[in-house]
């Protein structure tokens, strides 16, 4: 060791000493003059762990599946809920011969069911052809090849037909999460309400499915079973809330420069057809509004016993497809000057597969302004399929529907009866 090495060192440690304390009496002193609001605080350690872990980990997964058949805003609510519990929702469509055989024949087939569930805002990715029951392999398959964390289904039970539980599996590996079932509507009650023109048939022609289409079509024999008791259907009864359309609306409006394009119908029993005619009116323009008509003018021009949902119901259904981004509930039937100009409107839009395109030849047509300005367009529909469509598929074997929906009526009195308050949205 160097001569004097040591003193030096003592000298350092001794000046470094000093300065330290220097600082700190003088932010004591700072802090006792100036008060603590001027010193940033500092968030708890266990909340900056938990952003940490949150930015580290991968995104949580959620599955839910389902027959989605003639798909309504009850299914699209029950897809909001799933994927509230998590950041990505994969949805499982059940097979047409998975559905025969645990429910009967379905109303759609597979692909239009497809188009139905990729359409909603809600849904990240699908599976097709997806089991009814939730068996182990098919569990460890979605836990392992989709990373799947949760499985969700509603509080009303799903069983089998041995009457076992779909959802036993998941429920016992502690992978399960319950979302609250949708009031006021079920395929079966959709089913029913056009089975209540059925039973209304004379029992001479009791095989004419002529005769049944004509009812539909010239509205006879329509009624509404108020008491849910008799008739064999429980008709539901959507009662709507300005909350529930707020959680369906995207919350957002156009920008001052957008190309808005709209178009407008009854947009009854949503289906596959209405999807695909959305999409292509969407690609049009950055901004697509929809005009749903009101239940009166649906009726006055395609008979006493149409819609079949009423106007919040379809509304809800049209406001839960990706490609919609605005809805005008209860639109005019006419196209005027005023409304353009008070939505900004660039492009006004209808397909070429429609229920009544009668219109078109009227004096009275309700494009005519849009016409006239040059800013109406007719889209080629990729699919022939109409409301009418989906009736004709009922009346055509009404005879198994309502074998399925009397047993499913069956299930769904017990969950009525039996239903108690689940906390939810």
């Amino acid at each position: 060791m160097e001569p004097g090495a040591s003193t030096g060192c003592s000298a350092r440690t001794l000046a470094a000493c000093v300065i330290r304390g220097i600082v700190l009496g003088a932010s004591v002193i700072a802090l006792h003059l100036v008060g603590p609001a001027a010193i940033p605080s500092l968030p708890p350690l266990d909340a900056v762990r938990r952003r940490l872990r949150r930015r580290r980990r991968r995104p949580v997964r959620v599955y839910m599946d389902g027959c989605f058949d003639m798909m309504h805003y009850g299914h699209c609510n029950a897809l909001r809920q799933a994927r509230a519990l998590g950041d990505e929702l994969i949805v499982g469509v059940i097979s047409d011969d998975e559905i025969k055989a645990n429910k009967g024949p379905p109303v759609t087939p597979l692909h239009e069911r497809m188009i139905m569930v990729r359409a909603v805002k809600w849904v990240d990715d699908i599976i097709p052809d997806a089991p009814y029951a939730i068996t182990e392999e098919f569990m460890n398959k979605l836990f392992t090849e989709y990373n799947i964390d949760y499985i969700i289904h509603g509080d009303d039970p799903c069983l089998l037909p041995d009457g076992t539980d779909a959802y036993a599996l998941a429920k016992k590996a502690g992978r399960y999460k319950q979302i609250k079932r949708t009031e006021g509507v079920s395929t079966t009650d959709i089913v029913g309400r056009m089975l209540l023109c059925v039973r209304e048939r004379s029992s001479s022609d009791a095989h004419n499915h002529s005769s049944l289409q004509r009812q539909f079509s010239s509205g006879h024999g329509q009624k509404v079973d108020d008491s849910g008791s008799g008739s064999g259907t429980r008709v539901s009864h959507f009662l709507p809330t300005s909350r529930r359309i707020v959680q369906f609306s995207n919350s957002r409006g156009p920008g001052p420069d957008s190309r808005i394009v709209y178009i407008d119908g009854a947009f009854d029993l949503f289906h596959a057809g209405h999807v695909e005619i959305l999409r292509l009116a969407r690609e049009l323009g950055d901004f697509l509004l929809v005009g749903i008509h009101t239940d009166q003018t649906i009726s006055s021009t395609r008979g006493r016993h149409r819609p079949i949902m009423n106007l919040h119901e379809r509304s809800l259904s049209v406001l839960a497809c990706r490609y919609v981004d605005e809805v005008i509930i209860g639109a005019p039937w006419d196209v005027s000057k005023d409304m353009i100009t008070t939505f900004n409107i660039s492009l006004v839009v209808h397909g070429t597969i429609a229920e009544n395109m009668d219109f078109m030849e009227d004096d009275s047509n309700p494009y005519a302004v849009p016409i006239a300005m040059g800013i109406y367009r007719r889209l080629e529909s990729p699919l022939d399929i109409t409301t009418s469509t989906i009736i004709r598929r009922i009346v055509a074997n009404h005879e198994a529907y309502q074998k399925r929906n009397e047993k499913k009526e069956a299930s769904e009195k017990k969950y009525y009866e039996s239903k108690s308050f689940v906390n939810g949205e």
